[in-house]
C-alpha cells in the first residue's frame, strides 16, 4: 500500500508508513542531537544522569529546557518555581496551536489513540507530519516513526552532552550555541506562505531584542512570545 494514499480521508496505521516517518525524522535527527548535546551539557550542572534522562522523555521541550536549566537557582524556592512555570507555559503554548491543527487528521482516530500518539508531539514530528498531511497523507504512522526517530536522537544526544560535561560548558567555544537558532530558522522556511506571516515574527524579534536591552532575565521570550502572538492574530483578524 502506498503510504500516501489521497483517496482516503480516514486515517489509519500501517508499518509502511511507520518506516517511511522513521525516514523522514532522519533528515532533522542530526539537528536535534547536537541541540540535545547542549540541553546534555547544561543538565549536568544540577539533575543526576537520572533526572537528565526522565527530563528528556518526559518534558522533551528543547528551549524550555534550555532556559530553565539556565536560570536553575540555588536553592529552589517557590518562587523560582513560578517564574519557571510561567516560561516554561509561554514556551509551550505553541503546542496547543499544533494540537488544534492535529484535530482534522487525529480527531477520527480513538481517544486512546490520538491522546497517547500527542505525547511525542514536538516541533520536527509536527512540521513532518504536517507536511504529510499536506501532500494528501493519512497513515497515522507516519506521525508516529518520524516521533521514533527524533525522541530517539534527542535522548542520545542530551545522554552524551551530559556525560561530555565540561568539555561543551561553553557552547561558544564550538559554535553550538548557533544550533538552536539555525534549527529554528530551518523549521519556519517550510511555513512560509507569505510576507503576512512574517509581520507576527518581525514584531516578535523586534519586542524581544528590545526587553532583552532594558530588562534583566529571560522575560524577552515571554514578552516576544506574546506580543507577536497577538500581532499575528491581529493582523490575520484584519485580513479576515
Amino acid at each position: 500500500m502506498n503510504a500516501i494514499d489521497s483517496a482516503k480521508d480516514q486515517p489509519y496505521w500501517s508499518r509502511a508508513g511507520f518506516r517511511l516517518g522513521l525516514r523522514r525524522g532522519l533528515t532533522v535527527t542530526p539537528g536535534v542531537m547536537v541541540f540535545g548535546l547542549v540541553v546534555g551539557a547544561a543538565a549536568e550542572r544540577h539533575l543526576t544522569g537520572f533526572e537528565n534522562l526522565a527530563m528528556n522523555f518526559i518534558v522533551g521541550s528543547g528551549i524550555a529546557q534550555l532556559v530553565a536549566l539556565e536560570v536553575w537557582p540555588h536553592p529552589i524556592t517557590w518562587s523560582a518555581i513560578a517564574s519557571l512555570s510561567l516560561l516554561a507555559a509561554v514556551l509551550g503554548a505553541r503546542m496547543v496551536l499544533m494540537g488544534v491543527a492535529l484535530r482534522p487528521w487525529f480527531g477520527r482516530l480513538p481517544a486512546w489513540q490520538s491522546y497517547s500518539a500527542l505525547f511525542f508531539l514536538n516541533d520536527a514530528t509536527w512540521l513532518i507530519s504536517m507536511r504529510y498531511h499536506a501532500e494528501g497523507g493519512r497513515d497515522a504512522a507516519v506521525y508516529l516513526g518520524a516521533a521514533t526517530t527524533i525522541i530517539s536522537g534527542w535522548i542520545v544526544g542530551s545522554a552524551a552532552g551530559y556525560m561530555l560535561g565540561g568539555l561543551v560548558v561553553d557552547p561558544q567555544r564550538y559554535g553550538l550555541d548557533l544550533v538552536m537558532p539555525v534549527f529554528f530558522v530551518a523549521m519556519l522556511v517550510p511555513l512560509w506562505t507569505g510576507k503576512r506571516r512574517a509581520y507576527g515574527w518581525l514584531i516578535a524579534g523586534l519586542v524581544a531584542v528590545a526587553v532583552q536591552h532594558f530588562v534583566a532575565g529571560w522575560w524577552f521570550i515571554v514578552a516576544g512570545s506574546l506580543v507577536g502572538s497577538l500581532a499575528g492574530a491581529f493582523i490575520d483578524a484584519e485580513r479576515a
